[in-house]
């Protein structure tokens, strides 16, 4: 099994252009160092097993998966027939505790609101962890989580997959080289609608494979209602997700943080729907204001989803789904896995630079490579904690119907009191992330 901090120790003493290599890799794209004990395998402990979870183990089924935990027992079932020799579990902080000493690593690929519970206790235990997006389900526990991986020199990644994509590096390079000037508008969009739907007047019994309690966790009790929250619907409510923007901000906002060199913006103001007290909206407007950075000028962020996606963005018919940066010279559409430049006469014969961020090795495989030889991968969790942090700031301006004048280094709104209570979150007994 492999210790963290010797590892670590392993790595620190390595030569000093290797060292910077590495370092250089968490910001630029560099692949990462090719492991110095490739037959050494981490014993990794799976939280969650199914549905984005099954997609996640399958990214480290090389590694050895020593232990399973889901409130679901025929999910876990299903995954112990390809894990046979793996120990199971229903609640994770049991299995932390069990367990400790004889993991290295943790997966986590459950509901948001479970996140920052099970992602704190194994920090804290030294573990590296790699955790699904939205990283957390707070404002706060972003900070918290991100502020901890520091502190407990662990190795981290979020769960944006796509970030390991050819397009969206080539697009950080033909932002970053100046093709279409500078960059003061970017607009992103998802054309999906988790929200909607009030709460159930009548709850029901649990159906026997699920462990009700456990997959409250922290969120307050309520009674089960079958096909209202697992296993998908459970995005919907603010208990335990953060609707669309909580789904898919940290996909698509992460190509405009990665070019832009964005963290935290300066203001932020929602548009959408009456309020729910329960339930996400269907369709949702945030503009973000970014200060200018290094050499890069101060920059708005427009993000649409649901009703509310844009058929058309600056001048430009578009798909369901995209990012388009508008810059003085130019504009640039980008998805998972195209770009495009306007005006189209103008960049007819545009030559791209010439590649300088390195093909990944894989987005688990950056994680897994870090883990054994230290350094971080790219949405490390001081990355992924910024954007998280700011995904999850439009829903606290659109729950407080107000713009939020926002200092970042304080976790506040200077202009408000009322973005407090949803910045943090109250948790039952034996949940609580602090």
């Amino acid at each position: 099994m492999l210790n963290p901090r010797t590892s670590r120790r392993k790595f620190i003493q390595a030569t000093t252009a290797g060292a910077a290599a590495i370092a250089s890799s968490v910001w630029t794209g560099a692949k990462a160092q090719e492991s110095s004990s490739p037959n050494e395998k981490l014993n990794i402990a799976c939280i969650g097993t199914a549905n984005r979870a099954a997609n996640d183990i399958q990214g480290v089924q090389g590694e050895n998966i020593v232990a399973l935990v889901d409130v679901d027992e025929n999910y876990l079932k299903r995954k112990l027939e390809e894990f046979p020799n793996a120990r199971t579990y229903h609640d994770y902080r049991e299995m932390l505790d069990q367990e400790k000493g004889k993991i290295d690593a943790v997966v986590i690929g459950t509901t948001d609101h479970h996140h920052a519970p099970a992602t704190i206790r194994a920090i804290r235990q030294g573990l590296h962890v790699y955790c699904e997006k939205p990283l957390t389900h707070t404002v706060q526990e972003a900070r918290i989580i991100a502020e901890a991986a520091k502190e407990h020199g662990v190795v981290t990644q979020m769960g944006t997959q796509i970030h390991a994509g050819d397009n969206y590096r080539r697009v950080v390079e033909i932002v970053q080289s100046g093709a279409i000037g500078d960059v003061t508008d970017v607009h992103v969009w998802v054309g999906k609608g988790w929200g909607g739907g009030d709460r159930p007047e009548n709850g029901t019994e649990p159906p026997a494979h699920l462990h009700w309690d456990l997959w409250l966790g922290p969120a307050p009790e309520r009674p089960y209602a079958a096909g209202r929250y697992h296993p998908a619907q459970w995005r919907r409510w603010w208990d335990f997700g953060q609707g669309t923007l909580g789904d898919m901000g940290c996909h698509y906002m992460d190509l405009p943080f990665w070019a832009l060199k964005l963290r935290h913006p300066t203001s932020c103001v929602a548009k959408g729907p009456k309020v729910h007290e329960e339930t996400c909206p269907l369709g949702l407007s945030v503009e973000y204001q970014f200060p200018a950075r290094e050499d890069l000028a101060a920059c708005k962020l427009t993000w649409y989803d649901g009703d509310q996606t844009p058929r058309e963005v600056a001048g430009e018919r578009v798909p369901g789904s995209g990012v388009m940066f508008i810059g003085s010279e130019g504009k640039l559409f980008a998805d998972y896995n195209n770009y495009r430049l306007f005006p189209k006469e103008k960049f007819a014969d545009f030559q791209p630079p010439t590649p300088w961020i390195e093909p990944s090795i894989g987005h688990h495989a950056e994680w897994i490579k870090a883990c054994k030889d230290g350094g971080q991968p790219l949405c490390n969790f001081d990355y992924a904690g910024a954007l998280t942090e700011t995904v999850l700031l439009g829903n606290v301006a659109y729950r407080t119907g107000q713009k939020l004048e926002w200092d970042a280094a304080k976790l506040k709104a200077t202009n408000t009191d009322a973005a407090d209570q949803y910045i943090s979150k109250q948790y039952r007994e034996g949940w609580e992330v602090a």
